[in-house]
């Protein structure tokens, strides 16, 4: 037959450790509201830390880099310790700097400038280039 004590006893004991247990403090995980703008500006640090970090990868910037006595990988790691705000200021400075599209810009630039000193210097008589401007009639 079942003794009454030995179960009341087993049930007691299973009841404290249950308790104890429950009592302890536990590291639960915790859900919160994350908001769109919260989820938006992770999303574009990462984009910015990205971009800077392939910035830095690219070939020529580490000549530059090198030639500033900077050692590339170094510099590489220091980019992956910047805060997002410090992220964010570099690749909108990154936006600022001038494209390869630039060189276009002066080489045509430069060769109207020098087609009109020539054609000023035609019409003023001091060169004869351009057959088509008569600096004076004859």
């Amino acid at each position: 037959m079942i003794n009454l004590g030995q179960s009341i006893r087993t049930i007691a004991m299973a009841m404290a450790v249950v308790m104890l247990a429950t009592s302890l403090p536990m590291n639960f995980a915790r859900a919160a509201i994350v908001t769109t703008d919260e989820v938006v500006a992770a999303q574009a640090a990462d984009e910015d830390r990205a971009r800077v970090i392939q910035f830095v990868a690219r070939e020529d910037v580490r000549r530059q880099i090198e030639a500033l006595g900077i050692d590339p990988d170094e510099a590489a790691r220091r980019t992956d310790s910047l805060s997002d705000e410090e992220i964010q200021q570099i690749a909108g400075r990154l936006d600022e700097l001038p494209a390869g599209q630039d060189v276009i810009v002066v080489v045509l630039a430069a060769g109207l400038a020098l087609f009109l000193l020539l054609v000023v210097t035609d019409l003023l008589g001091y060169t004869d280039v351009f057959p088509f401007i008569d600096a004076q009639t004859k």
